[in-house]
């Protein structure tokens, strides 16, 4: 579930906003994208992934945590072990699962 999103790291380009396939977010103007129906969240980590700046936290819980700030290693963790990002190495190399569709013709 979306818990944070870090408001020194987050640009306002809300493209989080547009992401999300169920509406969590509201824009605000001037400001960080506002987590305005948490409930709505279905932790597909959408949002924590096109994120370009690290700035949003989704727990793989889906019920809220009481988390009061995430900071540091947490913060993108999700887009550096698929290797989305700058400067940061695709792990698509290491994905054997198209093996499982060659043996399947």
């Amino acid at each position: 579930m979306i818990e944070i999103v870090d408001a020194a790291r987050c640009t306002g380009c809300n493209i989080c906003v547009r992401a999300c396939p169920t509406n969590v977010f509201d824009m605000v103007r001037d400001a960080p994208p506002r987590i305005a129906r948490q409930g709505d969240c279905q932790t597909c980590f959408m949002c924590e992934l096109y994120c370009p700046e690290d700035a949003l936290f989704v727990a793989p819980q889906v019920e809220p945590t009481s988390l009061a700030s995430v900071d540091g290693p947490v913060l993108g963790n999700y887009r550096r072990a698929i290797g989305w990002g700058r400067e940061r190495q695709s792990a698509a190399s290491q994905d054997a699962s198209y093996e499982l569709l060659i043996r399947a013709h």
